[in-house]
């Protein structure tokens, strides 16, 4: 079950069409895994539509409706399932190792822009992703037993859990989880759920690591983490 969701103020400036391009992206994909910020973002975005209506002039009024209308049907509705008949890859998933992962309708556009994928230390997978806004995203895929070591953040990192569990010393995380971070913030994520936990990350500014032989690396965080 999601726990950990976006700030009411975030979900408002969504609706809004406030917020950067990277967040926007990343509140996205969580309303697509989450009914409840759905509907937060539904009846907000109804609110403002309302709003709007109330203050134009009566022949204008149908015509603002049914462009409202059509907007909040493409920013809160899934598509429609289609049978895949193929042997190739479906456009809505992406393959690790044999294993597929179904990913969040926002992210599906980006899955053509997808590098290879990239083993790292402690059991991590990573494959970056253009989605043509600042920032370094990847898909990153924590096999069983694990996970980054301790690291906190020049910047800021949002990440959103796409499938199975992990913990960061700090909270538990499970599917569909919107996770924020900054410079405030020191964890160390590690997955022990038996079939691994892949997620979906975006930074500003490489990791700094902070603890151990670790700390070796953050002349080249860059590298591991682009």
């Amino acid at each position: 079950m999601t726990k950990f969701h976006p700030a009411p103020e975030q979900l408002k400036q969504f609706a809004q069409g406030a917020l950067s391009p990277v967040e926007a992206i990343m509140i996205s994909a969580h309303c697509d895994m989450c009914a409840r910020c759905q509907h937060v973002v539904k009846t907000e975005t109804a609110r403002q539509a309302n709003h709007v209506l109330s203050d134009s002039p009566s022949n204008y009024t149908e015509h603002i409706r049914q462009d409202l209308d059509s907007m909040l049907a493409s920013i809160t509705q899934l598509p429609k399932a289609r049978p895949f008949r193929s042997s190739r890859i479906p456009p809505s998933m992406i393959e690790l190792d044999g294993r597929r992962f179904s990913v969040p309708r926002t992210l599906r556009k980006f899955i053509p822009t997808m590098g290879n994928w990239s083993g790292l230390v402690g059991r991590l997978w990573q494959a970056p992703v253009d989605i043509g806004a600042s920032g370094a995203a990847n898909f990153i895929y924590m096999g069983p037993g694990g996970g980054v070591p301790e690291h906190t953040h020049r910047g800021f990192e949002f990440t959103l859990v796409i499938d199975g569990e992990f913990d960061d010393g700090i909270n538990h995380y499970a599917a569909g989880d919107f996770i924020a971070m900054d410079e405030e913030h020191t964890h160390t994520p590690r997955s022990d759920d038996p079939h691994g936990c892949l997620v979906f990350s975006v930074l500003d500014q490489p990791l700094h690591f902070t603890s151990g032989i670790a700390r070796l690396l953050n002349p080249f965080s860059h590298v591991f983490f682009r």
